[in-house]
C-alpha cells in the first residue's frame, strides 16, 4: 500500500517488534503444559508429599521464570510496534501536509478545510493505530490459534471435536456483523468531515455570526452534523456491541464441552486432570484469537476507510507543476498576456476571462478597474500560478510562467490579497513573513511604506506587540497595511494589489502611493481597485467588462475613449459629491 511505504525507513523496528512478540506467546503457550505437570505430576503425583512439593515449587519457578521473559518480550515488542508505528504516522503526517501545500486553490477547496484537517489528524492517526496493532497482535493471534490448535489435539483428538463446531459459528458471526459494520467505518469519517467543517466556519466567520444574530442557526446545523456523526457511530458500535457477548457464549460452550468430555476421558482413565485443566487454558486462547481476528478486522475497516482518504490526499497530482526544464529569465518586473482565456476548473459556459491582451512595463504602475464579478481577482492570479491560463499564454520577465518553476516564479512576485491573512506572534514576524532574513530596519521602512509604523509604534511594545490569530486585535486597515508591508518587505521585482487597499481612506491611499513611487521606483505594480480614486495615479489603467479588456490607456485618454470608464468615474464622483454635500 502506497501509504504503508512510510514504515519502511523504520523495517528493523517493523521486525523486532513481532520477533518479541513471538518470545512472548511462546512463554503463554508453555505456561498450560507446566500447569498441568504441576497437577499431574506435583499434586496427583505418585511421591511422597516432599517430592511432591519439591516438584510444584520447581515447575512454579520455571512458570514465573517464563512469565517474566514473556513480559520482557511483550515490553519490547509494545515498544518497537509503538515506535515504528509512531515515526511512520509522523512521516505520513508530514507528507500529507506537504502535499496540501502544494495543491493548487481549486484542489484544496475541492477537499475543504474541514475535510483536510480530519485527515491530517483523525485518519492519520487512525492508520498509525492499526500499524501499532497489526505489528504485534497479528504474530499473537496467528501463533496463539495454531499453536493452541496442534497443543490441544496432542492432549486429545476428540477436543478437535469441539474447535470443529465452535470455531466455524464464530466465523459466521464475525463476518456477518463485519460485513454490515465496515462501510459504515467510512461514513463515520465523512460526518466527521462535516463536523470540522461547521467548527471551522463559525470560529472563522465568528463575528459574522453575532453581527446578523445567527448563533441559534448555526448552533442547529453544527446540532445537525454533530447528531449525524453521533447516529452513525451508534450504528457501527451496536453492530459491534453483538459481537463480544456471542462469541463468548460460544468460548463458554466450548469450555463446558471441554470439561465434560474431558471429565470421561479422565473417568476412562484415557487422560489425567491437569490434561483437561491444560486443555480448557488452550481452547480459551484459541477461541480468544478467533475474537481478537474480530477487533482486527474491525480496525482494519476503520484503517482502511482511513487510508482511502489519506491517499486520496497523497495521489492527488498538483494542477500546478514545475516544468521539466527551467527556462531563465532574461528580463525584469514585466508581465505580459497573449490571448489569454480562463475557465475555471468544473465550471463551463461563458469564460472568466476571454482574449486578454495586456502588457506591464518594468517599473510601471497599472491599474485594473472594472464591476464585481468582472475577472478582476482571477487575472491577476493568472500571474503568480494560483491558477493557469486555460488557453493563451501568461508571461513574466519575458519567459512562459509555465517554464518556470513555482518556486522561482513567486520569489520575484509579492502579492497583496484581498483579504488579509495575519498570523499569530509579533509584528514584526508577521511582516518578516515576506522575508524571513529581513534586517530590523528592513522592517520598519517596509512599514513606513505601508503606512503602517505610525499605528505600529503606537502600541505598547511596537514592533515585538503580540498579533492574535488571524490578526482579530486590528482593524482592517490595520491589516491591510501590515499585509503591504509584508509584501514590500520582499522587495519583489512584482508587486500585485487585489483591491487591498480598500478599507484605506482616501488621504492614506494617497500616501501610501506617493510613498510607492518614492521607493520602488523600478518595481512594477499591478493594482486592483474598485474606486476610481486609487486608480488615477496609475501609469496605465485596463477596463475590465464581462472578463474582456475593453479600454487601456491612461486616466485623461479613458475619459476621452472609454464609455464604461466615463460611467464609472461619473457615477463615483456624484456618489462622492453627494456624500460630502450631505
Amino acid at each position: 500500500m502506497k501509504v504503508l511505504k512510510y514504515l519502511k525507513p523504520y523495517w528493523w523496528l517493523a521486525l523486532l517488534s513481532p520477533l518479541a512478540m513471538i518470545l512472548e506467546v511462546s512463554m503463554d503457550l508453555l505456561q498450560p503444559q507446566l500447569m498441568s505437570d504441576i497437577v499431574n505430576n506435583g499434586i496427583l503425583g505418585d511421591g511422597d508429599a516432599a517430592s511432591n512439593l519439591s516438584y510444584v515449587v520447581i515447575t512454579g519457578f520455571k512458570m514465573l521464570g517464563f512469565s517474566i521473559i514473556g513480559c520482557l518480550g511483550g515490553i519490547a515488542s509494545a515498544a518497537f510496534g509503538t515506535t515504528a508505528a509512531q515515526k511512520m504516522g509522523n512521516d505520513l503526517r508530514k507528507a500529507v501536509f506537504d502535499k496540501v501545500m502544494h495543491l493548487s486553490f481549486q484542489q484544496t477547496d475541492k477537499f475543504t478545510t474541514g475535510s483536510l484537517v480530519t485527515r491530517l489528524t483523525n485518519d492519520v492517526t487512525a492508520v498509525q493505530d492499526f500499524v501499532a496493532m497489526s505489528l504485534r497482535m497479528f504474530v499473537r493471534t496467528g501463533m496463539q490459534f495454531i499453536g493452541g490448535i496442534a497443543v490441544i489435539l496432542t492432549l486429545n483428538v476428540n477436543f478437535g471435536m469441539v474447535l470443529a463446531i465452535s470455531m466455524p459459528i464464530q466465523i459466521i458471526v464475525l463476518f456477518l456483523i463485519l460485513r454490515k459494520a465496515a462501510p459504515l467505518f467510512g461514513v463515520v469519517q465523512d460526518k466527521l468531515d462535516k463536523v470540522n467543517s461547521v467548527v471551522q466556519e463559525n470560529v472563522t466567520g465568528a463575528r459574522v455570526v453575532k453581527a446578523f444574530t445567527r448563533e441559534e442557526y448555526e448552533k442547529d446545523r453544527f446540532d445537525k452534523a454533530n447528531t449525524d456523526l453521533m447516529t452513525t457511530n451508534l450504528r457501527v458500535q451496536k453492530l459491534l456491541a453483538t459481537l463480544n457477548p456471542i462469541l463468548m457464549v460460544v468460548m463458554n460452550a466450548s469450555v463446558i464441552a471441554i470439561i465434560l468430555i474431558g471429565g470421561f476421558q479422565v473417568e476412562a482413565k484415557a487422560m489425567m486432570v491437569g490434561d483437561v485443566m491444560a486443555a480448557i487454558t488452550y481452547i480459551t486462547q484459541i477461541l480468544m484469537s478467533v475474537m481478537m481476528v474480530g477487533m482486527m478486522i474491525q480496525q482494519v475497516s476503520r484503517a482502511t476507510a482511513s487510508i482511502r482518504r489519506v491517499r486520496a490526499v497523497l495521489d492527488t497530482v498538483p494542477a500546478v507543476n514545475d516544468p521539466e526544464s527551467e527556462v531563465k529569465a532574461e528580463e525584469n518586473g514585466t508581465v505580459e498576456f497573449r490571448n489569454v482565456q480562463f475557465y475555471y476548473p468544473g465550471f463551463s459556459g461563458r469564460p472568466v476571462l476571454k482574449d486578454i491582451d495586456l502588457k506591464v512595463e518594468k517599473g510601471q504602475m497599472v491599474a485594473i478597474l472594472g464591476a464585481t464579478g468582472c475577472g478582476k481577482t482571477s487575472l491577476v492570479n493568472l500571474i503568480p500560478r494560483f491558477y493557469d491560463a486555460t488557453s493563451g499564454e501568461v508571461y513574466v520577465n519575458g519567459v512562459n510562467v509555465k517554464e518556470q518553476t513555482v518556486e522561482e516564479l513567486r520569489s520575484r512576485i509579492g502579492v497583496v490579497l484581498q483579504k488579509s491573512e495575519l498570523f499569530s506572534g509579533t509584528v514584526s514576524e508577521n511582516i518578516r513573513w515576506g522575508n524571513p532574513d529581513a534586517t530590523d530596519e528592513e522592517v520598519k521602512q517596509a512599514a513606513k511604506i505601508a503606512q503602517a509604523d505610525e499605528f505600529i509604534m503606537g502600541f505598547n511594545d511596537d514592533y515585538e506587540t503580540m498579533i492574535s490569530e488571524k490578526g482579530a486585535s486590528l482593524s482592517g486597515g490595520q491589516k491591510q497595511r501590515m499585509a503591504i508591508a509584508r509584501a514590500i518587505v520582499k522587495k519583489p521585482e512584482i508587486l500585485i494589489f487585489d483591491d487591498s487597499t480598500s478599507a484605506l481612506d482616501l488621504s492614506t491611499e494617497a500616501a501610501l502611493h506617493k510613498a510607492l513611487k518614492e521607493n520602488l521606483g523600478g518595481v512594477t505594480i499591478v493594482m486592483i481597485a474598485q474606486r476610481i480614486a486609487s486608480v488615477m495615479r496609475a501609469d496605465k489603467i485596463a477596463v475590465l467588462d464581462d472578463g474582456q479588456i475593453c479600454a487601456f490607456g491612461t486616466h485623461k485618454e479613458l475619459m476621452e475613449t472609454s464609455d464604461v470608464y466615463r460611467d464609472i468615474y461619473f457615477s463615483q464622483m456624484k456618489n462622492e459629491e453627494g456624500e460630502n454635500n450631505g
